[in-house]
């Protein structure tokens, strides 16, 4: 992967570029932006041309070289990554100990050594407080790279250490380019591939899935329905959440798809109470103008607060039938009428 290939981030790269050439390269940086957006590929790139054994140019990979093999299927000697383990909700203690300790053996095959943590937004304060200590006197040569969410969810010791990084997501333009490097060419698709990932190339992909598509009738007739089964429905969006394979990681990011398709399908119906057009998909239109009539704006726009923290409690991990459950309860719930 080279550095040309990373669409929309040039101005991260200007930024690490430029600290590189003046010999200001940091021991620490905090990479910030949306889940998705292409942190860890950067990061990826960033370790490959850091640790190339024939660079190109400064701070450039060959992309060919066994060292640049090595960091691409994690197997260098001199990278290392530690993330949350699945049947954790935080970053263990003893993972990050075990990561800091790699970092402070002498480099095996040239001055650096580079390590990522990949679900920094998941430190507790015991794991922190473990980490800070290498933050505070990193061993010499290493570079630690942070991947997180937002600046705002870390520690002030950990953010003052640390160079930030900013990840914005892509243009439409730039992410129908990311689309079209991975042979989705439809206008059509990719115009809603664009429309619903929030700039993410990562959520714009996993979103490019027929089966979520095809399961997206079963949301409308589910919301829509004028005698709600909640059992029912409940049942058929789990039964195809565990189609996603036994992976917990992969039932989550399935079940997350789901309520980003269902959030569109709720916003087009806003739409419609408000009079502001139609957005809605093909042959949707006329069920969700029903749902309009019926909810109004108030309770269409509480459902979406409920799909939003439903989506937050799948990423915490909590049990996702309790979650599917308890969101479609709300989504069957009839909506209370103001009184005269």
């Amino acid at each position: 992967m080279a550095w040309e290939r990373i669409r929309g981030h040039d101005a991260a790269r200007d930024q690490l570029h430029t600290a590189y050439t003046r010999g200001r390269l940091a021991h620490a940086y905090l990479f910030v932006g949306p889940s998705g957006v292409g942190k860890r590929l950067f990061a990826t790139e960033f370790a490959k041309a850091l640790l190339c054994d024939r660079p190109p140019a400064t701070l450039a990979a060959c992309d060919a070289c066994p060292s640049c093999a090595q960091v691409a299927a994690e197997t260098h000697p001199d990278f290392f990554t530690v993330r949350t383990p699945e049947d954790k909700h935080e970053l263990p203690v003893g993972e990050v100990r075990e990561f800091c300790g790699k970092l402070g053996l002498k480099p095996a095959r040239g001055p650096r050594k580079v390590g990522v943590v990949i679900d920094a937004d998941e430190f507790n304060e015991e794991s922190a407080n473990c980490f800070l200590k290498t933050l505070e006197e990193p061993p010499p040569g290493s570079v630690l790279i942070l991947l997180a969410t937002s600046a705002e969810r870390q520690l002030p010791t950990i953010l003052s250490r640390s160079q930030v990084v900013r990840f914005r997501p892509l243009s439409d333009e730039e992410l129908r380019t990311v689309l079209a490097d991975h042979g989705v060419t439809d206008p059509t698709c990719a115009g809603r591939l664009v429309r619903l990932s929030g700039g993410s190339p990562g959520q714009a992909l996993a979103l490019n899935d027929d089966a979520l598509w095809a399961f997206r009738e079963t949301l409308v007739n589910g919301v829509t329905a004028a005698k709600p089964d909640p059992v029912g429905f409940a049942a058929a969006w789990m039964k195809f959440v565990e189609e996603a394979g036994k992976e917990s990681a992969a039932q989550r990011e399935r079940a997350s798809l789901v309520i980003r398709l269902l959030m569109d399908v709720l916003r087009s119906a806003l739409r419609l109470a408000v009079g502001v057009g139609n957005g809605a998909e093909p042959g949707e239109a006329a069920k969700l103008r029903l749902l309009a009539e019926r909810s109004g704006p108030d309770h269409l726009a509480e459902l979406l607060e409920a799909c939003a923290e439903a989506d937050y409690q799948i990423d915490r991990k909590v049990q996702l039938v309790l979650v599917i459950e308890s969101l479609v309860d709300k989504l069957c719930r009839t909506p209370s009428r103001p009184t005269e």
